[in-house]
């Protein structure tokens, strides 16, 4: 399998790197921004979970395209993981949990709310369904939280939702802050993923209410009852499949060659992520340095080696099972965090 088998399975994934996109995510923000006009009238807008700054790129050239005066154009972009610089966007490292957060959102807004606040965080999936709706729907519920913190009365709120068996309980959570809310499903976002995303227009929180970090959305008090209620006491928002029709689809194989009169050719992704957590799994897989599991020995066979000093040491530790086998119970050496550490200096990564 080539490189190339990518850009035929994903045509978003390859249309992204021909358009100079981090990721393919950042279609599913300007067909968003097609149906509700997201844009229109944003000076001041945040990107939540922001890395790796897709949806920054289609902030700052949106916003900064659209407004004659560009300087009053404020973007700022917040993650955990570190981002490459975008031009036209603020960024911080920092935790959207934590208030301090926001005080520095605000800081770059000289004091002002945000007209804007547009999340595409997701977890790391685990394949089982229950754990990764219920923990992308406290990572939304974390992003709300902060989102009253820094968004102005009237402003919009955008964020990706799993559509679960409870989501219910999220709609009626955004009901409370939002007077309109839609779940929408953007043409670049696969039919075979219960992806989507709540579109929440008209800011406006409980007469009262004072955001607060301290006591944070996060209710573990599940009411099973109350999902199971029908009519009126249900909550129920529209559901609508934004993009155009005839545009690609996400989930259908494309061929290299989309264009009869021009030729195919591959393109690398526009920005290598910066510091992934699975950059030291990388470097050993390719260098043959991951641990690996030592075969089997009847006893007495183990095999050892001669020292300097003419001691025999065996190699590994010896055990015995039930059926009278060794077995080593140490792992295979390899580089020391020194050299891992040296050799990734050397190679620039």
């Amino acid at each position: 399998m080539g490189r190339s088998s990518k850009d035929k399975r994903d045509i978003y994934y390859r249309l992204a790197k021909e358009e100079g996109w981090r990721a393919r995510s950042a279609f599913k923000l300007l067909q968003l921004d097609e149906e509700y006009q997201l844009f229109h009238g944003v000076q001041k807008a945040v990107d939540l979970c922001a890395a790796p700054g897709s949806w920054s790129q289609v902030l700052s050239r949106k916003l900064n395209a659209s407004d004659k005066q560009t300087c009053q154009v404020k973007i700022v972009a917040v993650d955990l993981q570190a981002m490459a610089p975008l031009p036209g966007v603020i960024q911080i490292q920092g935790d959207i949990t934590k208030v301090s957060s926001a005080h520095e959102i605000i800081r770059h807004f000289e004091g002002q709310p945000a007209d804007l606040v547009v999340c595409d965080g997701a977890p790391d999936v685990t394949g089982l369904h229950d754990i990764d709706e219920y923990i992308q729907a406290q990572l939304l519920l974390a992003a709300l939280n902060i989102t009253t913190h820094v968004l102005k009365r009237g402003g919009t709120f955008v964020a990706k939702i799993f559509r679960g068996k409870d989501v219910t309980l999220l709609y009626s959570q955004l009901k409370i802050f939002f007077r309109e809310v839609t779940c929408a499903k953007p043409r670049s976002s696969r039919n075979s993923s219960i992806e989507a995303f709540v579109v929440c227009q008209g800011y406006h929180p409980p007469e009262g209410y004072t955001p607060n970090m301290a006591n944070p959305l996060l209710d573990h008090c599940y009411d099973v009852k109350f999902n199971q209620l029908e009519g009126p006491n249900r909550v129920i928002v529209p559901f609508l499949a934004c993009g155009d029709l005839s545009a690609y689809d996400s989930d259908r194989t494309y061929p290299l060659k989309l264009d009869a009169d021009k030729e195919y050719s591959y393109v690398p992704p526009t920005q290598p992520p910066i510091c992934p957590p699975y950059q030291e799994a990388c470097f050993l897989k390719k260098n043959n340095l991951l641990a690996k599991e030592r075969p089997i020995y009847p006893l007495g066979e183990v095999p050892s080696e001669t020292q300097d000093n003419g001691t025999v040491v065996p190699v590994c530790i010896e055990t015995e099972n039930a059926e009278g086998v060794g077995r080593i119970t140490q792992r295979e050496p390899y580089a020391g965090e020194e050299e891992f550490t040296a050799a990734i200096q050397r190679l620039d990564l």
